[in-house]
């Protein structure tokens, strides 16, 4: 990989320190000018110092990451001209806004079909029916610990009750059981016979809607298995380890750039190890490039995010296909018994 040239200011100054510390920079702000000059100084003095320092391997290694700090700074706080900041390949740019945009769909997609993990998502609010099952619940609890803790007394034990029937909490399993609890209290109430067609629409609403919910219950679950766990799988672990590789080149860059502004400080006796760092450091950053590149290629050619979207649609269209049979099925049985009546009804009113 070519190294890039050192800062050439204009009119032919090829010093960044000395250009910073030319008169004409400082004819509009002078404390601006000075405060510069005092920057640029002060980070040439560190990054010379860090590259003149004889220590050992671990402190050299502690030496390089803080040379990469300071470099990461320069560059932040403007301290680095722009022909000083290594370029990396258009490929990999590129690349890399391809897989921020992937990343972006995974979590944004993510963050609204998570709804299904949860079964309650388009359950209506029960106080009632949760204070019942609250009371039920106990209601079996103390009964049973009675029973386990006078087992062996003269006292009689009461008998153990029944563990509380568990119910599925969505919409449709809900409607379900409102038509049939009120089909039940008209069917046992006064003139039951009258309601007969009543209690019948409310039962086949009933058993329509719990094979609406037991559709929708086998829906959440094909999409938890088959489009969350493997659509969070692809972020958590191809999109990662690209984005980790990514920072590795980063890192590498910035040690390079480091190296670099090191090579231009140092003393005679440090130039051709300074040197030796410059070309270790471009090698290091070709090498991890090429592998950043060749991951974010396999998380772009990865054909998995359409497989998830494909079971996704699929265990959706399953479950409205299974909802219109059911609901067509109970909408054509009303539609006779509504025909029924308002025949009824109309003889009724010709009498």
């Amino acid at each position: 990989m070519p190294t890039n040239p050192l800062y050439q200011g204009p009119q032919g100054v090829s010093n960044p320190n000395a250009y910073w510390s030319l008169p004409h920079r400082c004819n509009h702000n002078h404390d601006l000018c000075a405060s510069r000059r005092f920057s640029m100084d002060n980070w040439a003095k560190l990054s010379s110092g860090l590259a003149s320092l004889n220590i050992g391997q671990n402190a050299g290694k502690l030496a390089k990451g803080l040379g990469t700090q300071v470099q990461q700074a320069r560059e932040r706080f403007g301290a680095v001209a722009p022909e000083d900041i290594t370029e990396l390949p258009q490929e990999y740019k590129d690349l890399e806004a391809r897989v921020d945009a992937l990343r972006a769909v995974h979590l944004n997609v993510l963050r609204i079909t998570k709804t299904y993990e949860s079964e309650t998502y388009d359950y209506p609010t029960q106080i009632q029916e949760s204070l019942s099952e609250f009371s039920t619940n106990i209601s079996h609890t103390v009964s049973n610990f009675a029973a386990s803790n006078l087992k062996g007394t003269s006292l009689p034990a009461p008998p153990q009750s029944p563990p509380p029937k568990s119910i599925h909490k969505t919409l449709p399993h809900a409607l379900g059981r409102a038509t049939s609890s009120a089909a039940s209290t008209l069917s046992t109430g006064p003139g039951a016979q009258d309601e007969a067609r009543l209690i019948k629409a409310l039962n086949a609403v009933a058993a329509g809607y719990e094979k609406v919910g037991e559709a929708r219950l086998g829906q959440d679950e094909h999409i938890r298995q088959y489009f969350l766990q493997p659509w969070q799988a692809t972020l958590n672990t191809s999109i990662a380890v690209a984005m980790k590789a990514r920072q590795a080149v980063k890192t590498s860059r910035l040690e390079l750039d480091s190296a670099k502004q090191g090579l231009k400080n140092a003393n005679p006796t440090r130039q051709e190890q300074a040197r030796l760092e410059v070309e270790n450091a471009e090698d290091d950053l070709v090498q991890k490039t090429e592998v950043a590149i060749s991951m974010m290629k396999a998380v772009l050619e990865n054909p998995e995010p359409l497989k998830n979207l494909n079971e996704l649609i699929k265990a959706q269209l399953i479950f409205h296909s299974t909802a219109a049979e059911a609901l067509s099925s109970v909408q054509g049985e009303l539609e006779e018994l509504s025909v029924a009546a308002e025949g009824d009804y109309r003889k009724s009113r010709d009498h």
